[in-house]
């Protein structure tokens, strides 16, 4: 059985690509936002059990939609990403009730899995 998943970027292009190569590991991608609002309505909507979500959005950031998807009923795994490493974020990375970080050069569906397992 695959996974579930809500992609969340305010780039259409590297939304597509992570699509496609997530599908290919055999994710199934339920959805796409490309701001924080619409993650969170989305998420609350499709009910992924995954949240891929960038860190830098329009208006509220990454952070903060993983605090309110935390916050809910039978909240998702979250996954942050960014274009930046991990060491850019360390202080609010540590205070965040996401699952993970991936910078988004390292994004594959075995990362994922074993972020999550």
């Amino acid at each position: 059985m695959s996974r579930t998943v809500l992609i969340v970027d305010d780039h259409a292009a590297f939304r597509a690509r992570a699509r496609a190569l997530l599908q290919d590991d055999g994710f199934d991608v339920v959805g796409e936002a490309g701001d924080g609002e619409a993650a969170v309505e989305a998420a609350r909507r499709l009910r992924p059990q995954i949240v891929l979500l960038d860190v830098r959005l329009p208006g509220i950031d990454g952070f903060e939609v993983a605090e309110r998807l935390a916050a809910g009923p039978q909240p998702p795994a979250v996954v942050l990403i960014s274009s930046r490493g991990a060491s850019t974020y360390r202080q609010r990375l540590r205070g965040s009730p996401a699952t993970g970080f991936i910078a988004k050069a390292e994004l594959s569906g075995e990362r994922l899995s074993s972020l999550l397992a």
